[in-house]
């Protein structure tokens, strides 16, 4: 639903109620804090194993991040999270997200990289094609490039086991054993050569591993994208390698690495979310903030809402920012000195810039003047590792980067119904925005210029984009914070970083989905796996708060 109360949906979709009325009013088996995708997706799991659950938003529409929203009279597009590949393909079949109306379609290429020297690097879906791109830049990265495709490819299978795995909790004894040893007999039994190849994407900098296998500037900074986009670092960062792989385990209709869009915006997942929510009987309560979990003993015991009503439950379970969690909504003297004192210093900022602009006509591209299937690509402004570095360190400088790095859509060209007959509407992801600015100046005074900035960007390679702008939106760092409850404006939940990943995310001891009091558990993205719309924080917390109250 948007701010006004209007479902935003794929065509010809019909709406779905976004408040459910709860067979008790003050009472559930479960309570989740947070209707985002991934407290959708455990509060289905959870019905559907006959437990009433109840789920309360702050916001008007169910969706988190994951929504669509009419932006400018006649244009529409995905408010902040915008495109698709890592949404679990268990989750879509599970909770019958295609028969409640979800369409997800590939691009018609991966990713296009316009240069200023009027050239242009195109990524297709499909490797080959890739290849003979390539050719023009570098016939020797030409014929690396299958085996860095399969060395990627074999270690996102060993990543894509343990996404689906609770982490092995510190403290918890002989429960995780059985976890251990399964790691250490997968691990064990990898040839030495893939060992080497996890190991390093783990724990280098994704520019030092790209550095070893290419030299074309245009594709290093291409793959690069994927290890800084919403991780607030440079490109050659201990650790950035890790982002890089867990932004390719995705598939498109079983292509893996292809990333593709749904249809009506990303709102039509979390719309396919609250619908099944619905069918399975859960209480889905819009415009009801939490303000406070209630605790007795030691024991979570129930939420308070901001207006005064009390709902009593058995467990209480978080989909929002863990730092959100524990510094706002629990009582300190309810928690451990140590854990509180390390949810403060908890890393979390994506140095992210959100924009939707409504054109009234496509960009002309000086690598590509005339339309094909470019428009529909990921369109990246990342021509080199150095460039990416440098947008890193002017953000930690300056608060912005004096080149930012930009992934542009235009989702319009695949989904007519987001915009009006012969316009078009573009979303662009920017990096890097520091979370706070060193000069102290707040972030909505600076929005509009920055703003500019972007577009201005874009005009170095497609000279007709700005005068293209009949209408935009814009979200800083801060901006991302108060919409959507990003804390620093970060779209993880908190850095994907290795002191901050499976058995450490959120933190040492709370990592099997159980928080820090009885009774508490964590679903969303400050959980393993972390973040992406991919409904697994969600999927698995559900297992293991089943496993304790059924």
């Amino acid at each position: 639903m948007s701010a006004t109360g209007v479902l935003l949906r794929p065509a010809g979709v019909p709406d779905a109620p976004a408040t459910m009325k709860p067979r008790d009013a003050h009472r559930a088996d479960v309570v989740i804090v947070g209707a985002g995708h991934n407290g959708l997706v455990c509060a289905c799991y959870l019905a559907r194993r006959g437990l009433r659950v109840a789920v309360f938003e702050a916001q008007s529409v169910v969706g988190g991040a994951a929504v669509t929203e009419e932006f400018h009279p006649g244009f529409r597009n995905s408010a902040a999270s915008y495109t698709v590949s890592l949404l679990s393909p268990e989750v879509i079949r599970e909770l019958r997200l295609a028969e409640h109306g979800l369409r997800i379609v590939p691009r018609p290429m991966l990713n296009f990289v316009p240069l200023a020297d009027g050239r242009a690097l195109e990524i297709a879906n499909e490797s080959a094609d890739t290849q003979r791109a390539l050719r023009e830049f570098s016939p020797a990265d030409a014929e690396r490039l299958p085996a860095w495709d399969a060395t990627l490819g074999e270690a996102v299978a060993v990543l894509r086991e343990v996404l689906h795995m609770t982490p092995p909790n510190a403290g918890s004894g002989l429960r995780a054993l059985p976890v251990l040893l399964r790691l250490s007999r997968r691990w064990l039994g990898l040839p030495r050569r893939l060992q080497r190849a996890v190991y390093e994407f783990l724990t280098r900098g994704a520019g030092d591993i790209l550095d070893g296998w290419f030299a074309t500037d245009a594709l290093k900074g291409a793959f690069a994208f994927d290890a800084i986009v919403g991780h607030y670092a440079s490109p050659y960062t201990p650790g950035s390698g890790y982002v890089l792989l867990h932004h390719a385990f995705g598939q498109v209709d079983g292509r893996r690495g292809v990333w593709g869009h749904a249809m009506g915006g990303m709102g039509a997942i979390t719309t396919a979310l609250a619908r099944e929510a619905e069918a399975c009987g859960v209480a889905i309560h819009c415009d009801a903030p939490v303000a406070r979990v209630l605790t007795d003993r030691g024991q979570a015991v129930g939420v308070e809402l901001a207006d005064g009503r009390g709902i009593a439950a058995r467990a209480v379970v978080s989909a929002i920012h863990p730092k959100r969690l524990y510094l706002q909504l629990v009582d300190p003297a309810d928690l451990d000195a140590d854990v509180l004192a390390r949810m403060r210093r908890y890393r979390s900022g994506s140095g992210c810039f959100r924009m939707n602009v409504a054109l009234s006509g496509l960009p002309r591209f000086a690598a590509r003047p005339a339309p094909g299937p470019h428009l529909g690509a990921g369109i990246l402004i990342a021509p080199s590792l150095g460039y990416l570095e440098r947008a890193f360190f002017d953000a930690r400088r300056d608060g912005a980067s004096t080149e930012p790095v930009i992934e542009m859509l235009i989702p319009s060209t695949v989904d007519a119904s987001l915009a009006p007959p012969g316009a078009h509407v573009a979303g662009l992801f920017c990096q890097h925005f520091a979370p706070h600015r060193p000069d102290g100046r707040p972030w909505d005074e600076c929005e509009s210029g920055t703003a500019d900035h972007i577009l201005r960007t874009v005009d170095r390679y497609a000279p007709n984009f700005s005068r293209s702008v009949v209408g935009r939106s814009v979200l800083s760092p801060a901006g991302l914070e108060s919409r959507f409850g990003l804390v620093d404006g970060d779209i993880f939940h908190g850095a994907l970083s290795l002191d901050q990943l499976f058995h450490a995310r959120p933190l040492v001891g709370l990592a099997d989905y159980r928080g820090a009091l009885r009774g508490l558990y964590h679903c969303g993205a400050g959980a393993h796996p972390g973040g992406g719309v991919t409904g697994l924080p969600g999927r698995n917390a559900a297992r293991e708060i089943a496993r304790d109250l059924v």
